[in-house]
């Protein structure tokens, strides 16, 4: 498929210049008739009865497993649904039964999502090790090392920094917490979709995933990936129908992974959604969506820094799909909404559910700042209008 066959399947870009991806992206219309044919044509719950609406709803759903664990080369049943990538992330945090004298290495640019469920560990006793990246948001393998050691239950890191576009060396740090028989989680909410990743490959025991960035799925839909050598040490704890196979007033038996994970009616049609986002990418082709976001990343870094008063953040060789920045003596916010009201331009701006990140910038007290991030439906058209526009903004404030 080609941008402008993409671009034909998503309405709202006919009036608008949607710079958002790293927050959520459109939904394509292909993706949103086959919800709407759940709706329709077989409106019923999954594994709840026999008769035909279930029996469809079921195999349909099953369906959407087995695509999204294709897509990052993995098993079906190593696949639990989830409503984000935050819920992912918790179930392995509440669920690794971890002790007190344990130890969590995180670094300080991470998403919100990625950071808060470990430093409540620390109420139990568990050492959160937070490492600093560098000025450009990488974190250096070394400084993971440097804080690993015997007690280190998990290590985990972003893969692609939703504040600042930093890409980390995911395989080598997922070697490093190996090497020390820690356990590894990579958050992937801004790699998914965008580039391809094989969790085999770069040795994750855990990834979590949206539905609705990268993969352009429902919002609602997300899942965490567990590696089947890893099923023995999450514990659920989200209980209720479906996750059972027997219960007594003494006690219960769980369901098989990952049933026992998927506490009550899931987000049937969401997933189903997800499912086709799955066969929409993959007409795309994951190759050709790299190919396109490695030149409009250059150009969005090579249009913007050219704009006097006007600062970017990251290092240019090493962002991939997202660009922070802010104009001199400018409230993002402003900037920002002065973009969308000029010319129907969306991006986002403020802290982007990084705070430490934004601090490690030193650009907290300023409100944070502006992020563009792309995907395959934008243009370079798109990028040349937003540079225009941010030069005329930053006049603003001469």
């Amino acid at each position: 498929m080609l941008v402008e066959d993409v671009r034909a399947d998503i309405p709202i870009l006919e009036d608008h210049v949607y710079l958002d991806a790293a927050s959520t992206t459109p939904t394509p219309l292909p993706v949103v008739r086959a919800m709407e044919e759940y709706f329709l044509s077989y409106n019923a719950n999954t594994g709840r009865g026999a008769y035909s609406l279930v029996v469809r709803a079921t195999e349909r759903l099953n369906e959407a497993r087995s695509k999204v664990a294709g897509f990052i080369n993995a098993s079906a049943d190593e696949i639990i649904f989830t409503k984000n990538t935050s819920e992912a992330i918790n179930i392995v945090a509440g669920g690794l039964r971890f002790r007190r004298g344990d130890s969590v290495v995180v670094p300080n640019i991470e998403h919100h999502s990625n950071f808060l469920p470990w430093l409540r560990l620390r109420k139990m006793g568990v050492d959160v090790r937070v490492v600093r990246a560098d000025e450009t948001g990488v974190v250096d393998p070394s400084v993971i090392e440097d804080a690993v050691d015997d007690t280190t239950r998990l290590v985990t890191v972003t893969h692609i920094s939703n504040a600042l576009g930093s890409v980390q060396e995911v395989e080598e740090i997922g070697s490093i917490a190996h090497e020390h028989g820690a356990l590894y989680l990579v958050d992937a909410a801004q790699s998914i979709g965008h580039m391809e990743v094989d969790v085999k490959g770069i040795g994750a025991d855990f990834a979590a995933f949206p539905g609705h960035k990268g993969t352009m799925g429902p919002v609602g839909t997300g899942f965490l990936y567990c590696n089947r050598e890893c099923i023995d040490e999450l514990e659920p704890f989200s209980l209720g129908g479906g996750t059972v196979l027997d219960v007594s007033e003494d006690g219960y038996v769980l369901e098989e992974f990952p049933a026992r994970f998927e506490a009550g009616t899931l987000n049937i049609a969401g997933f189903i959604g997800f499912g086709a986002s799955i066969d929409y990418m993959n007409r795309i082709g994951i190759g050709r969506i790299e190919k396109h976001t490695i030149k409009l990343t250059e150009k969005l870094y090579s249009e913007l820094s050219s704009i006097d008063r006007l600062e970017c953040y990251g290092d240019p060789q090493n962002i991939y799909g997202i660009l922070s920045f802010n104009i001199d003596n400018m409230d993002p916010h402003d900037v920002a909404k002065l973009l969308d009201e000029t010319a129907g331009i969306c991006v986002r701006s403020g802290h982007h559910c990084a705070i430490p990140a934004i601090k490690h910038l030193g650009l907290h007290e300023m409100g944070g700042t502006v992020r563009a991030s792309i995907h395959y439906y934008n243009t370079e058209e798109e990028i040349e209008l937003l540079a225009e526009t941010l030069n005329e903004i930053s006049l603003l404030g001469v």
